[in-house]
């Protein structure tokens, strides 16, 4: 019993002892452990924000449109004159050349016309140089001899006819192309109304297009455009060569046409065109991306970065692009502009850069 009792009162103290020993051991602790790590600084870092750098660069001042691919010439095949085919000449898709003979038509009756008339005015041929002889002699009166001419001319005029009339039997080619599908058959019977074939001629191609009306005064004769197409995925280059007189009232637009070597036949008639007209080129412009702009009163401004800390400058804009707008005036090249944070920003706010390009 004794013995639990002095067991009780050892513990009992040695409590005591260590709640009163264990703050002083604490501080200690804690000031070796202060002594052995190096003190750390504060920072105090700015907002946060992108930034570029801006360089001199080249800018199209430009327009995108869009028009069509044609042929340099095209025409629907038709006949003059109603008959049967007789022969087709012609290959579907083959190239020909200005009076290469593509078709005939049966000209069985006209042919014996001719004959005939060539037998009657050799007869009138005749009597015109007799009837001119006699007259020479006082043999027969002037009015009989006029008569005799006037038949021979008639015979003519009706020979010149009919061979006029024979040349239309037989269909040419109206100038140096690619003839396109036949829509008739040896033996169809053909009138003027009846579309044989298409024939194109596509080197040079020719690209029509319209513009808003307001770049009317912009635009000259001898003006180049840059254009792909959905086959054509190469940038090409046209010469305007023509242009309409007039905007039309309706679209308000400005039609014109260009030309574009076409060796190869990749441009073909029909194909939509993506078209960039380029009005003049600015080798040395300063480009900012559009949302670093900042419309205000007035005007429009920037922040820019100088020694840490933000600042406004007043531009004056010009040129715009999809993403980026030219900077006439307030920038100098080098200078960082702010791209983003823009609406957590006051002058004189200090910033924390990352540089983007």
């Amino acid at each position: 019993m004794k013995s639990g009792i002095k067991w009780i009162s050892i513990l009992l103290i040695i409590s005591i002892i260590g709640y009163f020993a264990y703050p002083k051991i604490k501080a200690q602790f804690v000031t070796e452990s202060s002594e052995e790590q190096p003190p750390q600084r504060s920072s105090s870092s700015g907002l946060p924000v992108s930034a570029q750098v801006i360089k001199a660069e080249k800018i199209d001042d430009k327009i995108n449109v869009t028009g069509s691919v044609i042929a340099n010439e095209s025409v629907e095949l038709k006949s003059e004159i109603s008959g049967k085919i007789v022969r087709i000449y012609f290959k579907e898709g083959s190239s020909v050349k200005k009076g290469d003979l593509l078709l005939s038509i049966e000209d069985d009756e006209l042919s014996a016309q001719l004959e005939r008339l060539r037998n009657q005015k050799e007869l009138l041929d005749q009597s015109e140089y007799r009837n001119r002889q006699l007259l020479d002699r006082e043999a027969i009166s002037q009015e009989e001899y006029d008569i005799s001419l006037t038949e021979l001319k008639t015979a003519e005029a009706d020979l010149k006819l009919v061979m006029a009339q024979l040349a239309k039997t037989k269909i040419k080619a109206p100038f140096n192309g690619i003839v396109g599908l036949r829509h008739v058959s040896e033996g169809s019977y053909i009138t003027p109304t009846t579309s044989i074939t298409n024939i194109y001629n596509i080197d040079p191609a020719k690209i029509d297009f319209s513009i808003p009306g307001k770049y009317s005064n912009r635009v000259n004769l001898g003006d180049k455009i840059r254009f792909v197409t959905d086959a054509v995925e190469e940038y090409r280059e046209a010469d305007i060569y023509a242009i309409e007189p007039q905007v039309d009232p309706t679209t308000r637009t400005l039609s014109m046409r260009a030309v574009c070597s076409n060796k190869d036949h990749a441009l073909l008639p029909g194909q939509f065109a993506k078209i960039e007209l380029i009005f003049h080129t600015y080798d040395n412009a300063i480009l900012v991306p559009t949302e670093a702009v900042i419309p205000e009163l007035g005007g429009h401004k920037v922040f820019v970065s100088k020694n840490g800390r933000a600042e406004t400058v007043q531009v004056k804009t010009g040129l715009r692009t999809d993403r980026n707008v030219e900077i006439v005036s307030g920038l100098n090249p080098n200078d960082t502009i702010i791209t983003s944070g823009l609406l957590q920003l006051n002058p004189g706010s200090p910033v924390s850069l990352t540089l983007i390009n």
